[in-house]
């Protein structure tokens, strides 16, 4: 009868857990990294970049690296280390020594000065795919609100969302997070490579936006850039499994 009484408080207990072990586990954040090397020391860093990535980012640091295609950062390589949680951070460190020493005297001396660095956070609401599903061909746009408007871009974005998810289109929607000027990045990923960029290859964007929100809501949708957005812009990177985690 104890046995059974026990097992049963167990039970229970881990129950009342469940909720507190779902937002500890919930793994949203990536920290993304934006390097350049040198022209003439290209192959030697992606040497040494995959060397190290392979054998020092595993697990909640794990990384996903792009070469930059396009766009005024082309011919730099992004980082993505993630998905992990907010907790992960306060104990990740400098990973050790060794990590340390390979990354400043096997990698930073093939870089040039240009550098980024920052903390985004995956919006579920906003997005039509998992943080996970990924896609070899992405295209991100920038998108900057003016001061104070971030929740009516939200907002939009949510709008947009209706029409992606009625086009069957794959984007993940991040929200910088204590990395400088406020930024939602929408992730296009083509799961079908390029092609989906053809005109024709879905019906048109406006016809399936104005079907849900109305006739003129794209005008709408258009004049509320204006007046919510300071600056947008765009970009395709592609992955590099050679240089990323295993």
């Amino acid at each position: 009868m104890k046995n059974n009484f026990n097992s049963v408080m167990k039970i229970l207990l881990l129950t009342m857990l469940i909720p507190f072990l779902g937002i500890s586990q919930n793994k949203n954040v990536i920290s993304t990294t934006r390097l350049f090397p040198k022209v003439d020391k290209q192959l030697e860093f992606e040497k040494a970049l995959a060397t190290h990535a392979q054998k020092y980012h595993t697990g909640d640091v794990k990384w996903r690296v792009f070469e930059i295609a396009s766009g005024p950062d082309a011919g730099g390589f992004h980082i993505v280390e993630g998905p992990k949680t907010w907790e992960s951070e306060d104990v990740r460190g400098d990973i050790n020594v060794a990590h340390n020493n390979d990354w400043h005297k096997g990698v930073t001396i093939y870089l040039t000065d240009k550098y980024s660095s920052g903390y985004s956070v995956y919006i579920d609401s906003l997005s039509t795919v998992a943080i996970g599903d990924y896609s070899d061909k992405v295209q991100v746009s920038h998108v900057y609100p003016k001061i104070g408007c971030s929740y009516k871009v939200a907002t939009m974005i949510k709008q947009l969302k209706a029409a992606w998810e009625a086009q069957g289109v794959t984007v993940a929607v991040y929200e910088t997070n204590a990395s400088g000027t406020a930024q939602f990045a929408i992730a296009r990923r083509y799961k079908q490579g390029l092609k989906e960029k053809e005109v024709g290859f879905r019906k048109s964007f406006v016809d399936a936006f104005e079907k849900i929100h109305g006739k003129g809501s794209w005008g709408i949708y258009n004049d509320n850039v204006k007046e919510y957005i300071d600056e947008q812009w765009s970009e395709l990177i592609f992955y590099r499994a050679d240089l990323s985690s295993k």
